[in-house]
């Protein structure tokens, strides 16, 4: 029986993003593919719960002790926050998103959990001014993952062109990363969402959207998209599988190249380890948009995967109101 549910594009790509980082949070930054393919024999993959034990006589970093399966990393927050930010103001308006993540990553906020340099440095910045003196570059020098993470709410919501989605893109990602090379890679792969979104073949906007990626980028990428078969794990011991863009986003392009099914992308990307949360925001989104597109039975997001991301409610209600 087919359990898997049919979205629109733009829909799916939020809830892929979502999805996608909840079910990799059991693994998150547990640096050992052969710990993960062990692990994965006797458990399984998606949606474990975050376990010390996973970690112990292994490359790694255990930073979810508090949280339980279904549950988001820090990424996931940040794009449910700017997709109920949307759903609030109907478009987005910098003060009043730079006054919400104050709110909600900062003291005394709803949010727990790790907080990531580039947050960190960016509520330091935010938390002693007034609203009306928020910068309009407050983020980080910083080329970490957290610059993705709206990403797909930005593109999925996004009506306009693409010079003006980059536009956009550039706005938002310089509230958390105030970085070329992160802006960069938040284009690339925002570039690659509307593309497909759009109805573009996957392969083709892979390769389309590569003048938006920067000269640091696109190399690394048209490296990955050379591959002939997918190996994610190889991927990620050739360019690394750490927090920087640099690294994860040739591994998102290798495994968008050879999969048009979204639960085998999202398995490949934590089979790669490392940073698999901070990857899959945008792998997930991507994926999922793919999938609705593409239309083949069984390929997108399963059922069983929606109902065990614990926020479900809230990012359904969000999604109605965009």
């Amino acid at each position: 029986m087919n359990s898997n549910i049919r979205l629109t594009p733009r829909i799916a790509a939020i809830m892929g993003a979502l999805v996608a980082d909840s079910a990799s949070l059991g693994l998150h930054w547990l640096y050992d593919p052969s710990k993960i393919a062990q692990i994965e024999k006797n458990k399984g993959l998606t949606f474990l719960p975050p376990d010390d034990d996973n970690y112990a006589d292994a490359r790694g970093f255990f930073a979810h002790k508090n949280k339980i399966a279904g549950d988001s990393s820090g990424y996931g927050e940040a794009c449910l926050l700017i997709l109920k930010h949307y759903a609030k103001h109907g478009q987005f308006q910098r003060i009043e998103y730079q006054s919400e993540y104050r709110g909600y990553f900062g003291p005394g906020g709803e949010y727990i959990g790790y907080v990531d340099s580039p947050t960190r440095k960016t509520l330091h910045t935010l938390i002693p001014l007034i609203p009306d003196d928020f910068p309009e570059q407050s983020g980080a020098d910083d080329d970490q993952f957290a610059a993705l993470a709206t990403i797909p709410v930005v593109t999925a919501t996004h009506t306009g062109t693409q010079a003006e989605l980059l536009d956009k893109i550039d706005l938002v990602v310089r509230l958390t990363n105030h970085n070329d090379t992160a802006v960069a890679a938040a284009k690339y792969t925002g570039t690659v969402l509307f593309e497909v979104i759009n109805g573009k073949p996957i392969t083709q906007a892979l390769t389309d959207s590569l003048p938006q990626a920067g000269k640091k980028l696109a190399p690394l990428v048209e490296q990955a998209l050379q591959t002939e078969v997918l190996d994610s794990v190889a991927m990620a011991e050739h360019f690394g599988s750490a927090c920087h863009v640099l690294e994860g986003i040739p591994i998102v392009a290798h495994i968008m190249k050879h999969t048009s099914n979204y639960p085998d992308a999202i398995e490949a990307n934590i089979r790669a380890s490392g940073d698999n949360c901070g990857r899959a925001i945008m792998l997930g989104a991507i994926a999922a948009a793919n999938a609705e597109q593409v239309g083949e039975p069984n390929t997108s997001i399963p059922l069983e995967w929606l109902t065990k991301y614990r926020k479900l409610s809230d990012a359904a209600a969000a999604c109605a109101k965009i």
